[in-house]
């Protein structure tokens, strides 16, 4: 009986010592939760800039843009008709059909040599008979009504 006495209050105080350590941890845990944390160490900030945001596309870019599309539409139309109705959308973008279509055949010391001046109506029809489209823009330039009034092509 006296081992079962002893072993019984050895529980007990095992039992007692356990929730006194919890109850400690408790309130060690509270107090470092309510003090204050140390203020971290200073730390380099990287200041990442964005990036420019693109140059905004003038007109002469845009109108380029889309003279080239249809210039590679008309040559390469499934059809006639086609070809036509996409020469009279692009002749749209032009002050008249006779605005005039200059290409560059040679350049040297900024001096210019030009093949035979056409039009832009003669040009589309070029491009539609030949299925050919081997110039590019090089040089656009608009009245004030937003009109393609001139046009300079260079061979690709």
């Amino acid at each position: 009986m006296k081992q079962s006495l002893f072993s019984l209050s050895l529980r007990k105080t095992m039992f007692v010592a356990l929730i006194a350590m919890m109850a400690m941890g408790a309130c060690k845990s509270k107090k470092k939760a309510a003090a204050p944390a140390p203020a971290p160490a200073p730390k380099e900030e990287v200041v990442q800039q964005a990036p420019p945001p693109p140059p905004a596309r003038s007109a002469e870019e845009i109108a380029a843009e889309r003279l080239e599309n249809y210039f590679n539409s008309v040559t390469n139309a499934g059809s006639v008709n086609s070809a036509n109705q996409t020469i009279q959308e692009a002749l749209a973008m032009f002050s008249n059909q006779e605005t005039p279509v200059l290409i560059v055949i040679h350049e040297e010391n900024g001096i210019k040599d030009y093949d035979e001046p056409t039009t832009i109506k003669k040009y589309l029809e070029y491009l539609k008979d030949t299925k050919k489209n081997m110039n590019y823009i090089s040089d656009i330039r608009m009245d004030a009504s937003g009109k393609v009034s001139e046009l300079e092509l260079r061979r690709k």
